[in-house]
């Protein structure tokens, strides 16, 4: 893509109602455009980044055996007021119609897919069943902060499975949590699942998903040389005490922000809603049921905010909007604008993500956009390039500045 035929253009200066780096940075450099408090729009960059981390939370729920779904954004309130939802759960929108007839919009599912997997499940050879989507959610946050990190709507992956006893729910658990932890570490990030509060409707333990940031808003104690993490609200555990699991470990304190959990929800809404279905012996069984949410929204904040330098966004190549920023700079030689949009072309025909910098703004400029964008790998084109035979290829992350021509390019790009 040309980046003179981008509806965006970047920003100087961070909006003055913005405090958190992720909105700060999003807004400048034109990923996303704020309506209101806890709510933004996602603009062509934007959405390319929301895309490639849909994709891996596709790919890693597909990989356990997922179901992807579209369910329904608009509920009728019936469902929720049979589990009790309409009352109980504060953040539940409610929408009167002119009819007088009383709905929601979706900030979770379980009111929908349980009647929905009840029409289909009638036998224990009918489960397992995981079934997920990846859609909006909408919740009634009274202080709606930290940029797209706590928002009244948002993308979230959200998943319900069925089992036939708890162990099978447990079997399942562990493949889910293997592949929540693989959905941050490809995106770049390195996360620790620690015990949390059970939900509005589970007095079972939850578990959540966290990656440390200092933007967070939870915090956790973690053991230095083994995987175990707690919540600091359900733990009597201090700071520089040794980790009660391992006793090799300490325990450190952080400030974490959630990007995932995982709820057992037992037979709540199997009961709420009289969905059995004929057990080995014949008779009517509830299943269990598990929930595992992931913010798809949420979780690119958390990116910036982790990975983010001063000079702007640091994206992994893995969710990048582009790989490749070509940044040509301006000269009077066409030779110079030729070479650059050859590069272009034989990038994109080799199937690397291109956005070409072929405004006519000063090289400083050129530079400093390029920076806070994020993309990973900037290539610079100039008169000292064709000089050269190579062109200058600086990595956002590291700085690393090496000189490669085009076939080099190729051949690194696509390897």
């Amino acid at each position: 893509m040309k980046q003179s035929q981008l509806v965006t253009k970047t920003r100087r200066e961070a909006p003055k109602d913005e405090v958190s780096k992720n909105a700060q940075l999003l807004v400048r450099a034109g990923y996303v455009h704020k309506e209101m408090a806890g709510v933004y729009s996602y603009l062509p960059l934007g959405r390319l980044v929301l895309e490639k981390i849909e994709g891996i939370v596709r790919e890693e729920m597909n990989r356990i055996g997922g179901q992807e779904v579209r369910m329904a954004t608009l509920h009728p309130s019936e469902p929720w007021k049979q589990t009790g939802a309409w009352d109980n759960v504060d953040v539940v929108f409610k929408i009167q119609s002119r009819t007088e007839k009383e709905y929601t919009v979706g900030q979770s599912e379980e009111e929908i897919v349980t009647p929905i997997a009840k029409e289909y499940i009638e036998s224990y050879k009918d489960l397992p069943v995981a079934i997920y989507q990846i859609g909006q959610k909408y919740r009634d946050e009274l202080r709606a902060k930290s940029g797209i990190m706590r928002g009244r709507e948002f993308t979230m992956k959200d998943m319900y499975s069925f089992h036939e006893t708890q162990e099978d729910f447990d079997r399942f658990y562990q493949l889910a949590k293997e592949a929540y932890l693989r959905v941050y570490e490809r995106a770049g990030l390195v996360a620790k699942a620690t015990e949390a509060s059970g939900g509005a409707f589970t007095t079972k333990l939850s578990y959540e998903f966290m990656v440390l940031t200092d933007a967070g808003e939870d915090d956790i104690l973690y053991c230095d040389q083994c995987s175990y993490c707690a919540n600091v609200e359900i733990t009597d555990e201090q700071e520089g005490q040794s980790c009660t699991r391992c006793g090799a470990g300490t325990l450190s304190r952080a400030k974490a922000s959630e990007v995932g959990n995982i709820f057992d929800l037992g037979t709540k809404y199997a009961k709420d809603f009289n969905f059995t279905f004929k057990n080995k012996e014949g008779g009517e069984q509830h299943p269990i049921m598990g929930c595992f949410g992931i913010g798809i929204t949420r979780l690119m904040g958390v990116i910036v905010e982790a990975l983010s330098d001063e000079k702007g966004i640091v994206w992994p190549e893995s969710v990048a909007p582009f790989h490749v920023h070509i940044v040509e700079i301006p000269s009077e030689s066409a030779d110079v604008h030729a070479e650059a949009g050859e590069l272009y072309r034989e990038l994109t025909e080799a199937g690397v993500e291109v956005l070409w910098d072929d405004r006519d703004v000063r090289a400083g400029e050129k530079f400093a956009d390029s920076d806070l964008m994020g993309i990973p790998l900037r290539i610079v084109v100039s008169e000292k390039t064709l000089t050269a035979g190579k062109f200058e290829c600086v990595e956002r992350e590291s700085g690393h500045t090496s000189h490669k021509s085009i076939s080099e390019l190729i051949g690194h790009l696509t390897a």
